[in-house]
């Protein structure tokens, strides 16, 4: 009779031992089929791919740069696609830096890649010179695509954004127009009687109180209370009442 021999199964710390050498063996192999020198275009292509991620939405054509690395840069080869981390914010500058690293074992590396952006947006552009004081209409202004820094959130594309401004300064013909080459209109003078409006979780109070300054659309202003003659800060909302402030 055939006696029965005992087959012996790897138990779970042989199994363990057998992956890991196996990831260490792909490991490997990866980082023997990696080029000995990274590629300089793949590092300024995951930088400029860091920055398109941060641009989902929008409607115009924007062109991303990145700045060629030093042609003397030997950095070894990433056998794993490369990292790429930027400023996180709602719309990215003219110029922003990204971070691109390589993360494998015995390969790491990383290096700041300066990357431009551009925007062609429809503006304002001034039509003829305009003089400080000058107040805009539709008649002094034309809408023109031109190629901005960054996503030009500065520019104005309206005309109605004209309305109630006026020129700081004297501006030439052919400029395209920014909200800081404008001013608000006064909305509140000096002396003036004005609404005072406490606001609160659910409640909101309303007095009558005396300006103390000029405030335009925006800013800080202070006024005394008609009833109680105390003096508070407040800031001027667009129909001209003044909240109060902490």
């Amino acid at each position: 009779m055939l006696k029965a021999s005992k087959v012996r199964r790897p138990g779970a710390a042989a199994a363990a031992w057998l992956a890991a050498a196996a990831l260490a063996g792909s490991t490997a192999q990866a980082a023997e089929d990696a080029p000995a020198v990274q590629s300089l275009p793949g590092i300024r292509a995951a930088a400029e791919a860091q920055v398109r991620s941060q641009l989902a939405g929008v409607s115009y054509r924007v062109r991303v740069r990145a700045q060629e690395p030093d042609a003397r840069l030997h950095l070894p080869g990433c056998p794993e696609p490369l990292a790429a981390a930027g400023a996180v914010s709602a719309a990215p500058a003219a110029r922003v830096t990204v971070r691109v690293s390589c993360t494998a074992p015995h390969r790491a590396w990383s290096i700041y890649v300066p990357v431009s952006v551009e925007s062609d947006i429809p503006l304002l552009v001034l039509r003829q010179s305009q003089i400080r004081g000058a107040r805009l209409s539709a008649q002094e202004v034309s809408l023109e695509t031109r190629t901005v820094p960054g996503l030009g959130a500065a520019y104005l594309g309206d005309v109605a954004a004209l309305a109630h401004r006026s020129l700081i300064r004297a501006v030439p013909a052919g400029t395209a127009l920014t909200a800081d080459l404008f001013q608000s209109d006064l909305l509140i003078r000096q002396g003036q009687t004005v609404t005072l409006v406490a606001a609160g979780p659910g409640i909101e109070v309303r007095a009558p109180a005396r300006s103390l300054e000029d405030a335009r659309e925006g800013a800080h202003v202070r006024v005394q209370n008609l009833a109680s003659q105390r003096v508070v800060q407040g800031v001027v909302d667009a129909s001209g009442l003044v909240y109060a402030t902490p």
